[in-house]
């Protein structure tokens, strides 16, 4: 649910080797609108509009949880020349029930923080605000600005979380794993709180048993934020172009 600014400390390593874009998912704050449509085809045609119109007919895609699947699924759409995806979400057995709780605690989220983001300035002035807010995502947080803490509270207050969720609920995930023909490296925080290794990795590893897989030990759900410069060079490093 939150913005561009989730890949925000990574983007000067990276932008010294590549011509970057780094779009916010349709439906989040500030990114195209969803429109009446909910569906994983229109999310994966609004991303391709917005590769069209920086010129770039294929792109080293990295991606974060939704961002991670969303990465896969363009990779199948002959879009990447290689993906990094940060525990990608949709890894889960189709019989466990994780999924459908995870997703109503993201709807949970999202209440809350339409709540508590109109007060993120004093919440975030303390070391415990700023350690609550992080408690779901990372595992270090002293680096993080408040001021990107701050706005990535009201990205999810904002997001159009309600009608995603109800999609992801009802249809689930799916991936046609021969489809993706690019190199690809799944990145896993071990100490990941939403997405748990490794239940929440399972099908990424019967879909893909060719990727390169990476643990981060000390690292939570979002390593480019967590572990930025780490999170970077697990970029650079695969990247094929």
């Amino acid at each position: 649910m939150e913005t561009w600014r989730a890949w925000e400390l990574v983007l000067g390593d990276l932008e010294r080797r590549h011509d970057v874009l780094a779009p916010t998912l349709p439906g989040h704050a500030g990114g195209p609108p969803l429109g009446s449509l909910v569906s994983e085809d229109a999310i994966l045609d609004q991303l391709e509009v917005i590769m069209d119109a920086a010129d770039m007919p294929a792109a080293d895609i990295a991606g974060n949880s939704l961002g991670g699947y969303l990465a896969l699924k363009l990779a199948a759409r002959g879009r990447a020349r290689s993906v990094v995806a940060f525990a990608p979400a949709g890894g889960w057995r189709e019989d466990d029930g994780s999924r459908e709780r995870l997703l109503n605690e993201q709807r949970a989220l999202h209440e809350t923080m339409r709540s508590l983001a109109p007060r993120a300035g004093e919440m975030l002035a303390t070391a415990a605000g700023r350690r609550r807010a992080t408690a779901l995502i990372a595992e270090h947080y002293e680096h993080i600005p408040a001021e990107l803490l701050a706005h990535q509270m009201l990205a999810i207050a904002l997001c159009e979380a309600e009608p995603m969720i109800d999609f992801a609920i009802g249809a689930g995930y799916s991936l046609d794993p021969e489809l993706v023909t690019c190199p690809v490296r799944i990145v896993w925080g071990m100490e990941d709180r939403l997405l748990p290794w490794p239940s929440a990795a399972v099908r990424f590893r019967e879909w893909l048993p060719r990727a390169d897989w990476v643990q981060l030990d000390g690292a939570g759900h979002c390593p480019q934020l967590d572990v930025p410069l780490e999170a970077a060079q697990l970029i650079l490093g695969f990247a094929a172009g």
